[in-house]
């Protein structure tokens, strides 16, 4: 009884941490999950390269789904991943969205839920184990699904979906940020600017509510707002990713070459990539 599935990463739209209401983008970096079930109830988790990870989260899924599709069963679970952790660019929500398409896939049962039932049971093992603060469906749902999603994480509900064509590039210093966290009162302030953003995000005006998106969420947390200064010239749209440190600008396909020749300028790591519209697959 063994599974494998693949969830991309996302970059941040619209900051839940404001009003409840998040968006976000599936972007080309993985997260890999390898399931072996067996009879004994324990799980044991691994990360590849991180000897020391919290395991919690993908343990927990995997104890999620076999309780509810399957008999109980306890296993192995390992990830391997592109996507840095604690970086803003939603490593949490690709690992959980993997370990559950995977387990789903050792049960042969990938049938038996829907995508967005697969990601909202993750979100819930992320709170369980208080790996997010809003809830994260927003982020769930973009690795989950692919493309753009918009939605009330209080609810985790899906309320838009959009398809942008972009360009990413991502530039990660070498800092990290935990959104457990956040000063979640300060960004609760930022609620007019949140609506502001949902609305231009419903609106199908997704650049411009990204860099809304970055000025206020900069500001909020305690952010330098010199990589989006430093990108506006030339990018589309351009926001902190999450609760950073991460920052990602996006544009038409070979249009932002001067904005990687300025942020290769800092310290850290730069990223080139692109929106994915395809969301998590199993049995990779």
């Amino acid at each position: 009884m063994k599974g494998n599935a693949v969830a991309p990463a996302a970059g941040t739209v619209l900051n839940a941490l404001a009003t409840g209401r998040g968006a976000a983008f599936a972007i080309d970096l993985y997260t890999t999950a390898t399931v072996s079930l067996h009879r004994e109830p324990a799980v044991e988790g691994s990360v590849d390269g991180h000897p020391d990870a919290d395991t919690r989260l993908i343990e927990r899924c995997v104890r999620a789904v076999t309780e509810q599709v399957g008999d109980g069963q306890g296993g192995v679970v390992r990830t391997e991943s592109e996507v840095p952790m604690a970086a803003g660019l939603k490593s949490s929500s690709a690992a959980a969205n993997a370990t559950v398409l995977a387990t789903l896939d050792a049960l042969d049962a990938l049938g038996s839920v829907t995508p967005e039932t697969a990601a909202r049971l993750g979100v819930a093992v992320a709170r369980e184990v208080g790996v997010t603060v809003t809830g994260a469906f927003d982020d769930a749902s973009a690795s989950m699904l692919g493309g753009l999603t918009v939605t009330d994480n209080e609810r985790d509900e899906l309320l838009d979906r959009g398809t942008p064509d972009w360009e990413v590039l991502v530039w990660t210093p070498p800092e990290r940020a935990y959104s457990a966290d956040a000063d979640t009162a300060v960004c609760q302030r930022m609620a007019p600017m949140g609506r502001l953003v949902e609305q231009l995000a419903r609106d199908g005006s997704y650049s411009q509510a990204m860099t809304v998106n970055g000025l206020t969420f900069c500001a909020a947390l305690g952010f330098s707002p010199a990589p989006l200064v430093e990108a506006l010239p030339d990018a589309a749209g351009v926001s902190l990713s999450g609760t950073g440190p991460s920052f990602t600008a996006v544009g038409e396909p070979g249009t932002l070459g001067p904005v990687r020749e300025r942020w290769g300028e800092r310290e850290g790591e730069l990223r080139v990539t692109r929106t994915q519209t395809a969301g998590a697959t199993a049995d990779v």
